[in-house]
């Protein structure tokens, strides 16, 4: 009887795994599943090419845990670093799992730059070096001419799909020149740059172009308070790593994190926002205080409207 009982088992476990392998390969007959995927990233590993995300709730699939992913494209290794806040598609064929489509929702703490390479973010109080670009009218122009002025600058470039990103930050530009408009005595002592790290093909005529449809002014636009600018690679990387911004170029558009700053009057960094949080009246405030922090200089006083 215990000998029966014994085989019977044996049995029962020979069949079961059958049916799991049968289960497993019918599995794998099933379509690839993709699911919306974010999360904060934990820790990077080039040569397992996988990182480790404490991820959200990916729904309809499982919980919010922290758990490793494989990754297949090779840029995310040159980029990502701890405490980054990353959004994706999770795949799921068969066995095999991995993440694709990654963004850089926000930037984190780690201090790699846009090459990878170690670098410096600059922090208020830090006087920012003089670097040079070209603006929309195909002139040079370098941040101290801006001295005197609070300048607040952003990283965009004109081809950008994701509406969260450069279009959100070209647009809370727009509006906040509009705000800036109201208040005369504010707008004179202030000054909006937007810089393209795309500068293969944001050439001059491009950013002109890009500019006046934001400002709605077209071909009236004089660029006067609001300029848009890009440079040679070098010029354009000096600035976007001295900021801390990351940018690579994917597969078919530049993945990149998200910088904005405000330059005091006295050439001084004054506030860096990372990432997409910062509202125009936040940054009103902002400029508000960097143009009262230069000694001598008269407070302008919020317009009542």
């Amino acid at each position: 009887m215990k000998r029966f009982l014994n085989r019977l088992v044996i049995t029962f476990i020979v069949g079961a795994s059958s049916l799991g392998f049968l289960s497993s390969c019918h599995r794998g007959d099933r379509p690839v599943a993709r699911y919306d995927f974010k999360g904060k990233v934990v820790s990077v590993d080039k040569a397992k090419q996988q990182i480790t995300v404490a991820h959200e709730e990916v729904k309809g699939y499982m919980p919010a845990m922290v758990m490793p992913f494989k990754v297949r494209d090779a840029w995310p290794f040159d980029v990502l670093a701890p405490d980054d806040q990353i959004a994706g598609t999770l795949v799921i064929d068969g066995g095999n799992s991995w993440l694709e489509d990654l963004v850089i929702r926000e930037a984190g703490s780690a201090t790699a730059t846009a090459s990878g390479d170690a670098g410096t973010t600059a922090k208020p109080g830090d006087v920012v070096p003089n670097y040079g670009l070209v603006n929309q009218n195909d002139k040079l122009i370098k941040i101290q001419n801006y001295r005197g002025q609070a300048l607040m600058l952003t990283f965009i470039y004109t081809r950008c799909p994701d509406p969260n990103f450069c279009t959100l930050m070209s647009s809370r530009f727009a509006l906040l020149d509009q705000l800036l408009q109201k208040e005369p005595e504010l707008y004179g002592k202030t000054h909006l740059l937007s810089i393209s790290f795309d500068p293969s093909f944001d050439t001059p005529a491009v950013l002109r172009s890009y500019g006046a449809s934001y400002t709605g002014r077209y071909s009236d636009e004089k660029f006067d308070h609001w300029e848009f600018a890009s440079g040679s690679m070098d010029q354009v990387k000096g600035i976007a790593q001295y900021f801390g911004l990351r940018y690579y170029q994917g597969t078919d558009q530049i993945i990149h994190d998200l910088k904005t700053a405000i330059i005091g009057p006295d050439g001084k960094v004054f506030k860096v926002y990372s990432g997409n949080e910062w509202t125009p009246e936040e940054a009103m405030n902002e400029l508000r205080e960097a143009v009262r922090s230069l000694p001598g200089k008269a407070t302008p006083s919020p317009a009542k409207h």
